[in-house]
């Protein structure tokens, strides 16, 4: 019995689009997994110009390796606004969601991604935390964590910080320390600050916070006490650090920071992060486990570069001469 042509021709289009699509053949298709957009939580713990490069570093590596916001993966971009519990908050939200990995900024945003995740397998990549192992996010820093978590710290260079202070400040006999006394990179900073100084015969004077609302009253405290001013990579001090410029630079004292934007900003010195390429080392990291490494194999990675800043104006609206040997030597001088 002859098939009629058309009904032949019928049959063959249809073997041809189930061949096509997959069905019956016991294939996986690629173009699904291939077509799937990615969700990526980023929380952020307070917004101010070093926290906010982290951000942008991170974002345009994402770019570069192949991850475009919109198209093959989305961005849910929080900010804690300085406030723990809303930062847990927004972790918590994350795995609700059930983001395909974490991306966080700081050590309070690191910390409470640590705890929602816990259980989950969600991988978290956390950068802009100065003592990992300290804040209990891994547990050694010379081997892979085994666990959903990686990163890069950014452990201060605090005796070189207090080295350049010293060599800066004429007659220096006493250091005034303005952090917030929960943030644990601070306290981490700030212990090792202190120790070195003390090693060094000078006399330390802490002025803890709990709040940036509390910064310009912290400054008050140390006028007429301290030559020099030091504040670490504090989220909640350099959130108000206009407030803190103006009670120093009125009493002639120079501020010494941890982070480069806040000398851009009127510190008169740093040996800091490049908090831009530490967004993008951050985000290579990230790009490696969504290609399928797992984070828990990823050896936690150390900042890979640091500046030495230096504000001449700055220092001259307060009187300090900067010695000749620092400005050779300095990465970069603001005019």
């Amino acid at each position: 019995m002859r098939i009629p042509k058309v009904i032949f021709n019928l049959l063959a289009a249809l073997i041809f689009i189930l061949t096509a699509v997959g069905c019956g053949t016991g294939k996986e298709q690629p173009a699904q997994s291939q077509d799937k957009v990615l969700k990526i939580g980023v929380t952020q713990f307070v917004a101010h110009p070093a926290l906010d490069l982290d951000q942008k570093g991170f974002l345009d590596q994402m770019k570069k390796e192949g991850f475009i916001d919109g198209q093959n993966v989305k961005f849910d971009i929080q900010n804690s606004q300085g406030d723990p519990n809303l930062a847990k908050t927004i972790a918590d939200k994350f795995v609700a969601d059930k983001v395909d990995a974490i991306f966080s900024i700081t050590t309070p945003s690191s910390q409470a991604a640590a705890q929602a995740t816990k259980g989950t397998g969600i991988p978290v990549v956390f950068i802009a935390v100065s003592d990992a192992v300290g804040a209990g996010l891994i547990k050694s820093l010379d081997q892979p964590t085994g666990t959903n978590i990686t990163g890069v710290y950014s452990a201060d260079p605090v005796e070189q910080q207090m080295d350049l202070v010293m060599e800066m400040v004429p007659g220096l006999k006493q250091v005034g320390l303005i952090y917030n006394a929960g943030e644990a990179n601070s306290v981490s900073n700030i212990n090792r600050a202190k120790q070195y100084l003390e090693s060094k015969g000078l006399k330390v004077v802490e002025a803890p916070v709990a709040s940036s609302n509390e910064v310009q009253t912290a400054a008050q405290s140390l006028v007429g006490r301290v030559q020099a001013v030091f504040v670490p990579q504090d989220n909640t001090v350099i959130s108000a650090l206009e407030a803190l410029l103006k009670v120093l630079q009125d009493n002639k004292i120079p501020l010494f920071t941890g982070d480069t934007e806040s000398v851009k900003r009127g510190a008169v010195a740093t040996i800091g992060n490049d908090e831009y390429d530490c967004g993008r080392q951050g985000a290579t990291m990230l790009a490696r486990v969504l290609k399928g490494e797992k984070p828990g194999e990823i050896k936690p990675e150390e900042i890979r570069k640091r500046t030495l800043m230096i504000n001449k104006s700055a220092a001259a609206k307060i009187g300090l001469q900067i010695p000749e040997a620092v400005l050779k030597r300095a990465d970069e001088v603001v005019e």
